[in-house]
């Protein structure tokens, strides 16, 4: 299988777990039954929305994508699959700073137990931060990607490029500063030694980058040596609608972009609404349907 991607993709992201837990449900370390229903549920809720984008606001199922976790999205992934939906899954651990498999050495069974069309990882990975962290992680990035490109499986990387505290010190602790003026160069450094390393991503999920000279930078590093085909989406990483606004817009002109992720932009705020009861199921349903499109309009405009 050739490597890349040859198509736009917009990808709604719900895969979040120990985050969503703790600051969605209030629910620490590992959920009873009960509460596993309860957030299984409100991930359907998400579910839901995504499919109204597509059946009722016409958006293109071909291009249009669903990226959720096994622990809580079992029961979405299969329905998923069964209609026919672009749907990815994550293989990492939640939540730990370095990246490890969520199944230890069953990662691949696991895999081929649900057949995601794409298989993610987030990982944070600064070229300056601690060399020895970020060789194992890069080890165990490289079996992962070994094994999915000797079994014709696609490959989705999310990496984060969280500043160290000597760099953040150099902007005077100003993170804005830190993701114009570090990041980018950060960004490529960080690709280029992860491909020097054998690690081959088909997508790379790019945090948002504030101007489209960067992205091409970026797209550049990440087509390198003859990787043509490989391609960048843009990551929502939370931020308000302004914010992505922004990010997609420069992304979306340059040549290796084909769409983008975003979760918690999309459906947080109709996710409570739901919750507290002020939106009742239907209309946090709609409320994120018309998110996505809005989202997948400012993108192709």
């Amino acid at each position: 299988m050739a490597l890349g991607y040859d198509s736009s993709l917009f990808i709604l992201a719900f895969d979040h777990r120990g985050s969503f837990q703790k600051k969605m449900f209030g629910i620490a370390g590992e959920p009873n039954a009960e509460e596993t229903a309860v957030i299984s549920d409100a991930k359907k809720v998400i579910f839901e929305g995504f499919k109204r984008a597509v059946n009722e606001l016409g958006v293109d199922r071909t291009t249009a994508g669903i990226l959720v976790d096994e622990q809580f999205g079992a029961d979405i992934v299969r329905e998923a699959e069964k209609e026919g939906f672009v749907f990815a899954m994550p293989v990492e651990k939640s939540g730990q700073d370095e990246f490890d498999f969520q199944y230890g050495t069953e990662f691949g069974k696991h895999i081929e137990d649900f057949n995601p069309s794409f298989s993610k990882v987030l990982v944070r990975y600064n070229p300056d931060g601690e060399a020895e962290m970020n060789a194992r992680q890069s080890a165990r990035l490289k079996e992962l990607s070994d094994w999915l490109h000797a079994n014709d499986r696609k490959f989705l990387f999310e990496l984060l490029v969280p500043a160290t505290d000597e760099q953040l010190a150099s902007v005077d602790g100003d993170a804005d500063r830190y993701d114009k003026e570090l990041r980018p160069d950060l960004m490529i450094t960080a690709i280029k030694e992860l491909q020097e390393a054998g690690i081959e991503a088909d997508i790379w999920k790019i945090e948002g980058i504030d101007t489209a000279e960067d992205c091409a930078r970026i797209a550049d590093q990440v087509r390198s040596g003859g990787r043509d085909g490989v391609v960048c989406v843009v990551l929502g990483r939370g931020a308000n609608d302004a914010a992505v606004d922004h990010w997609l817009k420069q992304g979306a002109g340059v040549d290796g972009y084909v769409g983008f992720a975003i979760g918690r932009t999309i459906w947080w705020d109709a996710l409570k609404g739901y919750l507290d009861k002020t939106l009742d199921r239907e209309a946090a349903a709609e409320k994120i349907a018309a998110n996505y499109k809005r989202f997948i309009d400012v993108y192709k405009g």
